[in-house]
């Protein structure tokens, strides 16, 4: 799987995930500018990264194609936790994946985390972050 995709910038809206600089972010919020004389309508693109938590925005025409994240979420079982990393087992391929705390967790479940719960994680690009604690 290519991990991304191709959608036009017109059919972007607020919550979903584009490719900025190479890093994927959630979109939080588009203003598009109407065409004039000379030109075809422009949208900004305000988006927070996922991983590193950073604000961008892009402007583009509304007719261009923009790389967009295809996001696997899916389930996973803490299996150990060291002071920096937490190694994650996934519940149905029972693959094991070293996640490091600082960049691969989300803030507000790091306190959070102990061997033997379910886990969110999301992979995209290669890269892996836990995202909640599953309910039982």
């Amino acid at each position: 799987m290519g991990d991304k995709t191709k959608v036009q910038v017109s059919k972007l809206k607020p919550g979903r995930y584009i490719l900025i600089d190479g890093e994927p972010c959630r979109i939080g919020n588009i203003t598009v500018s109407s065409p004039g004389k000379h030109g075809s309508a422009k949208a900004r693109i305000e988006a927070v990264g996922i991983f590193d938590g950073k604000v961008r925005s892009i402007v583009k025409p509304t007719s261009a194609e923009v790389d967009v994240p295809i996001i696997d979420k899916r389930t996973a079982q803490i299996i150990a936790m060291t002071p920096d990393t937490v190694q994650i087992m996934d519940m149905e391929t029972y693959e094991l994946y070293d996640v490091p705390i600082e960049t691969g967790v989300a803030d507000e479940i790091k306190g959070q985390l102990k061997e033997g719960i379910n886990v969110e994680y999301w992979e995209t690009l290669g890269r892996i972050k836990i995202m909640k604690i599953k309910g039982e």
